[in-house]
């Protein structure tokens, strides 16, 4: 184990990305500081700036160039309840470039009924776009929300229609 949480920052077209890693395993990523996403952590070891994430940034890196499945062997976690583990592991599922609403997100992850559970678990997710919560979308299309804005939500899922009909 280590004693820190490595932070690192990943140039994106829509803003700089921050990769949190602890023990070898992404626990928080998102479009904001490094202290923004460390806060958003309900207990961490302290804070270590570093360079690269070897694997972690290359991924991201390669993903932001039109390689959308480079980060989907990245290991993941954060805490959440038996609905939210499986609404998180559903939306690693979607394939780039497709989109599911909340309702389908819902009944992917065991229970149909659950779509405001569904967007909770989009709100709350620490590791945007890895755990890809951009490609839940409201009923009848509607865009809902995303933490970093609709703009973003916006460019990550054209960048990933464009990429996938360019390969």
């Amino acid at each position: 184990m280590t004693d820190a949480v490595l932070v690192t920052m990943v140039p994106s077209p829509t803003g700089d990305l921050a990769l949190l890693v602890h023990d070898d395993v992404l626990v928080a990523a998102g479009f904001g500081t490094p202290e923004e996403q460390h806060a958003r952590l309900r207990t961490a070891p302290p804070l270590r700036r570093v360079n690269d994430l070897g694997p972690f940034s290359a991924a991201m890196s390669s993903y932001f160039d039109g390689n959308l499945t480079a980060m989907d062997d990245l290991p993941v976690h954060q805490p959440g309840g038996t609905f939210r583990q499986a609404a998180w592991k559903v939306m690693r599922e979607i394939p780039p470039g497709s989109t599911i609403t909340y309702a389908e997100l819902a009944s992917r992850a065991g229970s149909p009924l659950a779509a405001r559970a569904a967007g909770s678990a989009c709100a709350i997710n620490l590791i945007a776009p890895i755990v890809p919560c951009h490609r839940v979308l409201r009923g009848g299309g509607a865009l809902g929300g995303y933490a970093y804005g609709l703009s973003r939500k916006e460019w990550l899922l054209a960048h990933e229609r464009e990429s996938a009909t360019a390969r």
